[in-house]
């Protein structure tokens, strides 16, 4: 087990140092960020001042070294646009996206396994059928559309909740957070059903073949024959045996959630990393892009690790000596 998280210790620092290399390269091909830091009127003097003040003079090899060496201490330089450390801007917003993914996340696994496994053991009811038919609305349609759809529903013509922006912030020194007032989850609810949906429907359809494909086993026809309520055979024999593979497509979607959670903010205008990194992307602000790259990187990584170890925890014929 230990040789186990120092082998995928070692792979993700490979994959960060990869990451990083395609991070400093947007330095050097994404746009030129002193056009927009100047203006047109600026003189070729101020040019050539600006850029060496950011360093873009130096040779490549000594930017990658300080981009590297920053980097490491989590400093990502100032941003072009606001003039403020990138760090400070990614703590700021960083609240925002977590508590928005986070919400998402259990929206997708509480419905997403529970409808799994009914659809599983009740595959020929009318229910679940419908249930299978309106869940292709998460996979076929895009973020925006249905960004767009429920709130033109719920904020247009109900006006019941409210179409973008975070409400009902409350600040702990430490952390805002949004969770604790009503007007907060008010403002939550549509962004978080948006980023949810397609990450739902993955699960569902997922955890419906898996429990097929389970309830057909012998040892489900063992302990049915045993006498065993339906009750422990589907939810300790049949749903324990699904989570393998289903605990690697949850991990890599809350990873995907952080990831594309840019679409969602930017139709909601919710003030998270990614909507951030939309307007950084406009300004050319490459020190917030190449942050927001090894950020959502460094995620991926930390929940690839935590899923491979939640394998021996769950499923016992996993180890490594086998």
């Amino acid at each position: 087990m230990f040789l186990f998280i120092l082998k995928r210790l070692g792979q993700s620092l490979l994959v960060m140092a990869v990451v990083s290399a395609i991070s400093f390269s947007l330095f050097n091909f994404v746009g030129d960020p002193v056009s927009n830091m100047v203006g047109q009127d600026a003189t070729r003097e101020q040019r050539v001042e600006i850029r060496e003040k950011l360093g873009l003079n130096d040779p490549i090899l000594t930017q990658y070294v300080r981009f590297m060496g920053n980097a490491v201490r989590g400093d990502f330089g100032l941003s072009y646009r606001i003039r403020r450390p990138v760090d400070q801007l990614i703590l700021e917003r960083l609240p925002a996206t977590i508590e928005l993914v986070f919400v998402s996340a259990v929206i997708a696994l509480v419905f997403g396994i529970g409808l799994g496994v009914y659809t599983g053991i009740r595959r020929n009811t009318v229910l679940s059928r419908a249930i299978l038919s309106i869940s292709l609305i998460g996979v076929s349609l895009p973020t925006f559309i249905i960004g767009i759809s429920l709130i033109y529903l719920f904020a247009v013509q109900l006006r019941l909740l409210p179409s973008s922006g975070r409400s009902g912030t409350v600040d702990l020194g430490w952390w805002t957070t949004s969770l604790l007032t009503v007007d907060g989850w008010r403002s939550i609810i549509l962004p978080a059903i948006t980023l949810s949906l397609f990450q739902l429907t993955l699960i569902l359809r997922l955890v419906r073949a898996e429990m097929l494909e389970v309830m057909r086993t012998d040892y489900v026809k063992f302990a049915r024959a045993r006498g065993l309520s339906d009750r422990s055979i589907h939810f300790v024999h049949a749903l324990r045996n699904t989570l393998v593979p289903v605990i690697t497509v949850i991990g890599l979607n809350i990873g995907g959630l952080i990831a594309f959670s840019v679409i969602t903010e930017t139709v909601f205008q919710w003030p998270g990393t990614g909507l951030m990194f939309i307007q950084a992307v406009d300004f050319v602000d490459v020190p917030i892009m190449a942050a927001y790259l090894c950020f959502v990187a460094l995620l991926f990584v930390l929940i690839n690790l935590i899923v491979d170890i939640l394998y021996f925890v769950v499923d016992p014929r996993i180890r490594l000596g086998g």
